[in-house]
């Protein structure tokens, strides 16, 4: 098996998109309904941390990072998304993305980085816990999801190498 780790293309929207949708179908990834149109996702991803997880040539898995504000004072904290294909999951691709998205926001100055992970999805937070994110907080009843309301835990990883 043939594993890889590669900067995320445009071209490389449709199957990001796909998993993306399998993510959002599971109801414990994101509070998102529906996937975005390439613009608006692309608009809202900082370009320089998008990554694709490639296994035998097929994109198997994706994470990227968000900028968590506009404000100058916060380019160095960023906002964690990572989805894996359904039929990938369990395999160690999230461990691999997460790393590498590790690297590469700590080359390019992030010294922060957060994700906010429903607290039922308890392999996404001890996916986090493992490379060193904490739980700062809950946050309870947050927003509604189908008439719902729903908490979330927030998790923060304080880079060792970046903004000391």
């Amino acid at each position: 098996m043939n594993n890889l780790i590669e900067a995320m293309q445009p071209a490389h929207w449709p199957a990001v998109r796909e998993i993306y949708r399998e993510g959002i179908e599971t109801g414990q990834a994101t509070f998102e309904t529906a996937v975005p149109n390439w613009e608006v996702w692309n608009n809202g991803h900082r370009p320089d941390c998008r990554l694709i997880a490639l296994i035998n040539k097929q994109i198997m898995g994706w994470a990227a990072l968000s900028p968590i504000s506009k404000r100058q004072v916060y380019n160095g904290v960023a906002e964690v998304s990572i989805y894996i294909a359904a039929s990938a999951r369990g395999q160690g691709i999230g461990k691999t993305l997460m790393q590498a998205l590790i690297t590469v926001s700590e080359e390019v100055g992030i010294w922060t980085l957060q994700s906010s992970v429903f607290p039922e999805n308890a392999v996404s937070v001890a996916l986090h816990e493992a490379f060193g994110f904490r739980i700062v907080g809950r946050r309870e009843r947050i927003a509604q999801m189908h008439g719902s309301w729903r908490d979330t835990v927030l998790l923060e990883r304080r880079s060792k190498i970046t903004g000391k």
